[in-house]
């Protein structure tokens, strides 16, 4: 009797033959070649998904709404890589640093690309195909060898050649056709006769490259049973081979776990790292959940590793499928072995966790202490990743929270962050999250500074909330004092004028002058002269001139003489003249500018009153008399220009 596990496997797999037979044999061959499609696509897409040994780089490539991976075109990579691998110098090291610079990612198709490529120099595609077996050896297929056996014969390294061959044969790679002809006729063209017949005694042992479709063959179009149990135990299996198997049966679940017990129960070949993880690979879907973490247990157990390739495609499957849950477990799972996945990794997760559909502060905190309790440190950059998910949900309300889970795990936020997440809170009118916030803050030990005031005033401003916004700025004051409140009170000043609000702006100046003794800045002055003058509030806008001169600031000139030559009388211009200034009058150059902008506005008649009206020493200038006397003989010039 089988085991339990493999009766029901051949239940549902019976099933599926007989619902196949019922087709006619070209929809067979349709449906072969779907899956060959399939298969040759997954195949592609994981090569560009497998980590490198650095595991620090694997998850740089991921953003905040997927995990495509973004690479560059295939004809730039190439270029790139025939860059690299030119020069013999380079170590592996900085090989790895070139690729990561130019973001070329190394995948099987690219692998493939570069050995058909015949720009690449024979050198250089062996030092190509030796850093990519032992840095990033699942690259490597049956095919990516073979294209290497014709570059190595048409360079006539013969003692490589078959050292390749070797190499070969460990992995359960046999030679192919195309490999055997291209070979044998160089060897024959050379006069190679005994590597001819070494050749020839290969291809005559049926070392040919089908050892993975034959097997696969098998269990695809049979149902399980103990012929086919008979036929597959003829194959020499490597666990090479039975990870590639077990690869290409990706699509067929049932049969790869039947065949992969049965490899091990059969005692054809005892499982090692290698076997484990590329069921774990096969089986690391939402169907199979249950079968994957038996298999992992198993591999614990039997004292391996998951590997980081197994790792990175089988978390990119959970996330994709926003099974966050059991991300999280294989991310703790991991954790708890050798090959732990890194900051990144830790980064991504927590990042996926808040922008899932509903926010699972348990699974956040769990992925915290995860990492924690691994040595690990957590950064301000996380939380900066953190809180760019909660702006691109929307989701600020939970910030506290999050924040409170951070804390217990020695993370809380830095000034710049206090700021950032003060202005979402009060832009986006969370008054209660805001004032949890500061008391959490203050609780904390971690009080706001001035900067995180002035973005609490900012945000409030923006979100129209001026009330609030004045509150928090009393606030500040009270808690910073007023010498560093100057940039939220022109703030807030803005904000009235944006409303159209100027005079309650002038309001609130005036109090914080007189009332908290603050010295608002000179930018902040301007900006009331010169919206009170567009109001035609003259007289407040002198008020703001007095202020100006009281706090050292001098005075701004051009939006009075702009309003002064458009619309002021003499008296108007007499005021602000005295304004200005604290000695009796302002500097004749001052007199000369507002003067010439009264004759630039065509307000002749007005510079006359206003000049009727100045100081003797103002009326006798000399520079005054020449301006006006010229002003004049222009005048009568285009008066006689006009009347002919």
């Amino acid at each position: 009797m089988r085991n339990h596990w493999r009766l029901l496997l051949l239940l549902r797999s019976s099933q599926q033959h007989i619902s196949r037979s019922i087709y006619h044999s070209h929809s067979s061959l349709q449906v072969q070649n779907s899956f060959r499609c399939f298969s040759s696509s997954f195949l592609h897409s994981r090569a560009h998904h497998l980590a490198p040994p650095r595991i620090c780089n694997s998850f740089r490539c991921f953003s905040t709404s997927d995990l495509a991976v973004d690479h560059k075109d295939p004809s730039d990579q190439v270029t790139v890589l025939y860059d690299i691998f030119s020069n013999a110098d380079k170590s592996s090291e900085d090989i790895r640093v070139d690729l990561e610079s130019n973001g070329v990612g190394i995948s099987h198709d690219l692998v493939l690309r570069v050995l058909r490529n015949q720009e690449f120099a024979p050198e250089s595609a062996r030092r190509f195909f030796d850093w990519v077996s032992e840095n990033e050896s699942e690259r490597l297929s049956s095919k990516a060898y073979n294209l290497m056996l014709g570059i190595l014969v048409n360079s006539g390294n013969v003692k490589e050649f078959w050292e390749m061959v070797d190499a070969m044969k460990k992995k359960g790679y046999g030679v192919s056709k195309g490999a055997f002809a291209r070979a044998l006729g160089k060897f024959e063209k050379e006069g190679l006769s005994g590597d001819v017949q070494k050749l020839n005694q290969l291809y005559a042992s049926g070392s040919t490259d089908n050892s993975i479709e034959k097997v696969c063959k098998i269990i695809r179009q049979n149902v399980w049973d103990d012929n086919v149990e008979k036929q597959l135990k003829d194959i020499n299996y490597t666990s090479d081979l039975v990870s590639m198997v077990l690869a290409n049966l990706q699509n067929e679940t049932s049969k790869a776990l039947i065949f992969f017990r049965w490899i091990g129960e059969s005692g054809l070949l005892k499982h090692d790292e290698r076997t484990f993880n590329a069921m774990a690979r096969v089986l690391g879907r939402e169907d199979s959940t249950e079968k994957f973490w038996r298999v992992i247990g198993e591999l614990r157990d039997a004292g391996y590793e998951m590997e980081r390739g197994t790792y990175v495609e089988v978390l990119e499957h959970f996330v994709k499928r926003k099974m966050i849950k059991e991300a999280v477990e294989l991310y703790e799972f991991a954790m708890a072995g050798a090959n732990k996945p890194s900051l990144h990794d830790c980064t991504l997760l927590l990042k996926k966790i808040v922008v899932s559909k509903e926010l699972d502060l348990d699974l956040f905190s769990k992925v915290v202490r995860v990492f924690t309790e691994s040595g690990n440190l957590l950064t301000n950059n996380t939380l900066d990743a953190v809180l760019k998910s909660l702006t691109s949900v929307a989701r600020w309300e939970e910030c506290n929270n999050i924040l409170k889970a951070l804390e217990k795990f020695g993370l809380s936020p830095n000034g710049s962050q206090q700021s950032k997440i003060a202005y979402h809170l009060s832009s986006c009118g969370k008054t209660d999250e805001v004032t949890q916030f500061v008391t959490n803050m203050d609780a904390s030990g971690s009080s706001l500074n001035y900067k995180t005031w002035v973005s609490l005033v900012d945000g409030y401003c923006a979100a129209g909330d001026l009330s609030k916004a004045s509150d928090t700025l009393e606030k500040m004051i009270g808690k910073e004092g007023p010498s560093h409140a100057g940039c939220a009170l022109e703030l807030l000043v803005s904000a009235y004028c944006r409303k159209k609000r100027t005079n309650d702006a002038l309001t609130l100046v005036k109090n914080m002058v007189s009332e908290k003794d603050l010295r608002p800045w000179q930018s902040t002055y301007k900006l009331l002269v010169g919206k009170l003058l567009v109001g035609r509030q003259f007289s407040k806008a002198l008020d703001v001139l007095h202020m100006m001169k009281d706090h050292g600031y001098p005075p701004c000139l051009d939006p009075f003489i702009k309003y002064l030559s458009e619309n002021g009388s003499a008296d108007d211009a007499i005021a602000f003249s005295e304004a200005m200034t604290v000695k009796r009058f302002p500097s004749t150059s001052v007199i000369l500018r507002l003067f010439e902008a009264y004759f630039k506005a065509g307000r002749q008649s007005a510079a006359q009153d206003f000049l009727a009206k100045c100081p003797k020493y103002i009326r006798d200038n000399a520079d005054v008399l020449e301006l006006f006397y010229s002003m004049k003989h222009e005048k009568a010039a285009t008066t006689q220009i006009s009347a002919a």
